[in-house]
């Protein structure tokens, strides 16, 4: 026989291991971003997104499930352009989802401090894991650039 409680604990089981459950793509603040595009340990790909936003969401396990393969090679993050919007504008975001691929700027001592990060690529509209990874391997790794995304 199947109570109330046996479901409510089933549940919590669920949830807990949810949270447990580390995600290679993090959501970030502007102010995060921010401080990613100054520390250049790897190659950073920004996805800009809204909750409200269909392609949005079918895209995040595709966008999730490329940060898990990266891992260690390409950081992943997530901005909510609701939360977020002064950064979304800095960014010039005008569609969602729009993927930013960001690479270290690579310039001479003589130009100071100037851009930390350089943008590689910008794409609006949802992609595959396929799609990432292709592109990620021609911005990142010298590979061929994709034919088809």
């Amino acid at each position: 026989r199947t109570t109330y409680s046996h479901f409510a604990i089933q549940r919590n089981d669920i949830v807990s291991r949810r949270a447990t459950e580390e995600k290679a793509a993090s959501s970030v603040t502007g102010e995060e971003l921010e401080l990613m595009l100054t520390e250049w340990d790897e190659p950073l790909v920004v996805d800009a997104y809204a909750t409200w936003c269909g392609p949005c969401l079918l895209m995040a396990p595709e966008f999730e499930a490329a940060a898990q393969e990266l891992k260690g090679k390409v950081r992943f993050a997530k901005l909510d352009t609701d939360k977020h919007p002064e950064m979304a504008a800095r960014l010039n975001i005008m569609g969602l989802p729009t993927l930013l691929f960001l690479d270290k700027f690579e310039g001479s001592d003589e130009e100071g401090p100037a851009a930390k990060a350089v943008l590689k690529n910008r794409i609006e509209g949802a992609l595959r894991k396929e799609s990432i990874l292709a592109l990620c391997e021609h911005h990142y790794f010298g590979g061929p650039r994709p034919d088809q995304l």
